[in-house]
């Protein structure tokens, strides 16, 4: 890992995006003790932040998560409760972000996302006044990125894409076109950094320095567009995004950046060659690309692309490396490792999330679930290992590695541990 320092390190206090090329190419020191105190006093002054934005009297969510609720071994949607439960006491009314200052800013984006998979889920509307006032609040210009204009147009386009997802279900949930309208303006705004005079196409990563194809930015944009087409279907617009969604699948296929294994490696050499840099498997990018897929089997009816989704899931449990101690998901990162500290404990939840999309989608047309034995496994293995038991009455916290004991909490470990025990809903 390079240790050259940065002169954007104060800018990207409230960013520091989920990248292996950040840290190792340009060297922005990971910033220590981003830890969340899991205290009955800390907990319940931040749940106290809450009160005036959280609601239980609004009407059901126009559509669940899940066409299957299996809710019989393992009792999901407890565990699911709790988990929110606790995630939202870490929720500051005043800037409608999660967990504390210095955690990343897109964070709150996957935070945001998780609350709202809880509310399409479970049918409980209690914290969409909470999600709502998260977007009202963070929606305009950036301090660090006057040039973004507002509306989640960031200095890095993964971290656009988080919050441009998350929007799209907010739209689902509540009927607001406004959402559908901000996700589009988002998707212009990636699409603007799609450069085709290096490596054949695909998204940039740094919008700043106009450098790095990585997997992320573009898998995101994947998502984002096979989302976008789905929800406009025949309508103005809806043909576009779907012919967006095939051209990013077209050029991150024939990218190199999927490996022998079938596994997405982070991103692309920054040369000529425009190879696959080795970086890790991180399982976030296994995830976004699945899901990606699966909406865009869902858009053209086009039954390769959940082939290709159901290989990179298969990939993925098959791997020596991310699946570990019996079928559990594990970052390939070792706990306690200064470089995986803000990053890497978000996005075994990401992997999850989205396998569990996969997994309904085959339910539906297959009336199977091949993956939901794994979720179980891995719910039950953090839920008995990694799970805290302060008794502190904010709900569960989960630590990084879901196959041992608790070792603290953090934003990023409690969004994937809600993103966990969301995906047996």
């Amino acid at each position: 890992m390079s240790a050259h320092t940065s002169s954007l390190q104060e800018r990207k206090r409230r960013m520091a995006p989920p990248q292996w090329a950040r840290r190792c190419l340009r060297g922005i020191p990971l910033i220590a003790g981003l830890l969340l105190v899991v205290s009955g006093a800390a907990a319940g002054s931040s749940s106290a932040s809450t009160t005036s934005v959280l609601s239980s009297s609004s009407p059901p969510p126009p559509y669940p998560l899940s066409s299957s609720r299996r809710q019989d071994g393992f009792d999901f949607p407890a565990a699911a409760e709790a988990a929110v439960e606790a995630l939202m006491s870490t929720y500051a009314n005043d800037t409608g972000l999660w967990g504390v200052p210095a955690d990343p800013w897109y964070q709150s984006g996957m935070a945001l996302q998780a609350v709202l998979d809880y509310t399409a889920a479970t049918g409980s509307r209690r914290y969409l006044d909470a999600a709502l006032h998260t977007v009202e609040q963070q929606r305009g210009p950036l301090p660090w990125w006057p040039e973004g204009g507002g509306e989640f147009r960031a200095d890095s386009t993964d971290d656009t894409g988080w919050w441009a997802l998350a929007l799209t279900t907010l739209h689902e949930l509540t009927a607001d076109p406004e959402w559908l309208r901000v996700a589009r303006l988002d998707e212009a705004y990636m699409f603007a950094y799609w450069n085709t005079t290096t490596c054949g196409g695909g998204l940039i990563w740094d919008i700043e320095t106009r450098e790095y194809h990585n997997a992320i930015s573009n898998e995101l944009y994947l998502a984002l567009t096979a989302r976008l087409s789905l929800l406009l279907g025949g309508e103005d617009g809806g043909d576009y995004y779907r012919n967006q969604s095939r051209l990013e699948w077209d050029w991150f296929a024939a990218s190199g950046m999927i490996n022998a294994e079938g596994l997405v490696n982070d991103g692309l050499t920054q040369d000529a060659a425009c190879a696959n840099n080795g970086a890790p498997t991180w399982t976030y990018n296994q995830g976004v690309l699945l899901g990606g897929l699966v909406d865009l089997h869902a858009a053209t009816g086009d039954a390769a692309y959940l082939a290709r989704a159901r290989a990179v899931a298969d990939a993925v449990l098959a791997s020596a490396l991310l699946v570990q101690d019996g079928g559990i998901l594990t970052e390939p990162c070792p706990a306690g490792s200064a470089d995986c500290a803000v990053d890497a404990p978000i996005f075994k939840g990401v992997f999850v999330r989205y396998l569990a999309k996969l997994d309904r989608a085959l339910e539906r047309l297959e009336g199977q679930r091949p993956y939901y034995a794994f979720i179980e496994a891995n719910a039950r293995s953090a839920y008995d290992v990694a799970r805290s038991r302060n008794g502190s009455g904010t709900g569960d916290f989960y630590g990084y590695m879901w196959q041992a004991p608790f070792d603290t909490s953090s934003l990023a470990r409690q969004v994937s541990a809600v993103n966990l025990m969301v995906a047996g809903l």
